[in-house]
């Protein structure tokens, strides 16, 4: 099983990322092989970081032989993805959101579908955007077919929209034992779903 970790945060080393390592450290100790992808430095590796839409279907063109777009084939082979993001004004960061404008062409492969996917996000406030940042996350997901899911787990409790932190996170004690719930559930749901993503490898 690999669960890759999306950080969307220009900051290597900060609250988003904390989170991230949290879900994956304990995903980790599940049995699952696991990875945290850097999204601002591999956007940088484009020819261009913002998609123009120049062919229909996308040919991949512009990212071709990149850091991109071995990030993408990466992504195919997942079983769950955890999409993590600082708020800012209210959604993704704008990192995130041009990475996955770029993989027009991994849609109609369907190189994510049926993959598990959660979302991690961090505001500055206690009410900071945090939920509608999740719910961007939520589209990006089911434009791709991916099943999403929160930080319920059956021992614990039904859940919520995914890990909603404030900074400084290492001190949101809620979200760190969300964070912990989510692992168990992305863990369950991949086993549980194993044979829809079979089509991958065939």
């Amino acid at each position: 099983m690999l669960i890759i970790g999306l950080n969307g945060s220009p900051n290597k080393k900060g609250n988003t990322k904390l989170l991230l390592e949290k879900v994956l450290a304990t995903t980790s100790g599940l049995g699952a092989e696991t990875k945290i992808l850097e999204i601002p430095e591999i956007i940088k590796s484009a020819k261009d970081p913002f998609c123009r839409a120049c062919s229909s279907p996308c040919s991949g063109q512009c990212f071709r032989d990149t850091d991109l777009e071995a990030a993408y084939e990466l992504l195919k082979k997942a079983d769950g993805i955890i999409i993590g993001s600082p708020v800012y004004f209210g959604s993704v960061s704008g990192q995130l959101k041009a990475f996955f404008d770029k993989t027009r062409k991994l849609r109609g492969e369907k190189g994510l579908y049926n993959t598990v996917a959660a979302g991690v996000t961090v505001g500055g406030s206690k009410y900071g955007g945090q939920e509608t940042t999740l719910k961007a996350l939520h589209d990006i997901m089911l434009v791709h077919g991916m099943i999403i899911i929160g930080d319920g787990y059956y021992a614990d409790d039904c859940g919520h929209h995914g890990i909603c932190a404030e900074k400084p996170a290492a001190e949101d004690s809620f979200a760190l034992r969300r964070a912990e719930v989510l692992a168990k559930r992305i863990v369950e749901v991949c086993t549980a779903t194993r044979a829809l993503r079979s089509f991958r490898n065939n």
